[in-house]
């Protein structure tokens, strides 16, 4: 299904930022998706200290695009600087293998502009060329939390940053992405915080986005770091039940799986600055959390009562 929007031609309210890291030329096919959509958005490209001549190229083949260069790699971090040079009221985030069908972006800066409590509308994204559902995606169409009257979509606690359209000033007073997470469920995080600060989330299938994985991609750093930032946010965010709760299975899943070990280990040497971080969301927030942990501890149901 293509987004379709009433609005047509160029949009002022949304600036699209990139990330990127040594993804030449899969980058150059992203950003050429992004200048070609009809909102033709400013287009920002934060480049995360490649080494791969990704900033002259894209310079040499798309000197439309403005680019961040940074001087070290900051994960997701980098996307703070796309965020700090647009000037937009709305910024659609993309990764380097990501980018928005024709009137996603106008479809949530209407939305943006309609709902003024909202930070977050994260949308549905259609992975390769088949364009299969994202199976993120359809958790969060699924999503246990009670819908909330006025918004659209379903609301969410998470979301995913490469197919994001956030409201810029919500996303820079809650401090974007925590840089020590580096990257790897960074969204959660910030996700509590927006939501503890009185925003609200939603994920609107209405808005879509292309998802081309890329084939550069370290899958076992991943892991240790999904799992290290998963106990990181229970440490920072959770009650202490909780946060102890999570400290336990860490320790237990340690004993027999190399990347647990390794995610502990890392985990524990930051936890002198998750303590010094620590702020433990409102019940609401924490209850959503609940609600969320239980759904995805159910049962998957049996194939009788689905056919039903």
């Amino acid at each position: 299904m293509r987004v379709v929007s009433e609005r047509a031609g160029a949009d002022p309210r949304v600036t699209a930022v990139m990330l990127t890291w040594n993804r030449w030329p899969e980058v150059l096919r992203s950003l050429e998706r992004l200048v070609a959509l009809p909102e033709r958005p400013r287009v920002i490209l934060v480049d995360n200290g490649s080494t791969d001549g990704t900033v002259e190229g894209v310079a040499a083949s798309l000197p439309q695009v403005d680019v961040v260069r940074l001087p070290e790699n900051r994960g997701a971090a980098a996307r703070n600087a796309g965020a700090q040079s647009a000037t937009t009221p709305y910024v659609a985030f993309s990764d380097d293998d990501t980018w928005w069908t024709p009137g996603a972006l106008h479809c949530a800066a209407d939305l943006l502009d309609a709902h003024p409590r909202l930070a977050i509308v994260t949308g549905r994204i259609l992975v390769g060329p088949e364009e299969r559902l994202d199976p993120t995606c359809a958790l969060m169409a699924d999503s246990p939390l009670p819908p909330e009257p006025g918004l659209p979509g379903r609301p969410v606690i998470g979301f995913m940053a490469g197919a994001t359209v956030a409201r810029r000033s919500a996303f820079l007073a809650a401090g974007g992405f925590e840089p020590r997470l580096f990257i790897g469920g960074e969204e959660q995080l910030l996700s509590v915080d927006l939501l503890t600060a009185g925003w609200a989330l939603a994920y609107v299938p209405e808005v879509a986005a292309h998802h081309h994985p890329s084939r550069v991609r370290q899958h076992e750093r991943r892991r240790v770091l999904l799992l290290r930032n998963a106990l990181w946010f229970a440490w920072l965010r959770r009650p202490a039940r909780a946060a102890i709760d999570a400290t336990a299975r860490a320790l237990c899943d340690a004993r027999t799986d190399a990347a647990h070990r390794r995610a502990l280990i890392e985990a524990l040497r930051g936890l002198p600055w998750a303590l010094r971080r620590r702020r433990v969301v409102p019940r609401k927030v924490e209850d959503g959390l609940r609600c969320l942990v239980a759904a995805r501890r159910a049962p998957a149901p049996a194939a009788s009562a689905v056919a039903t």
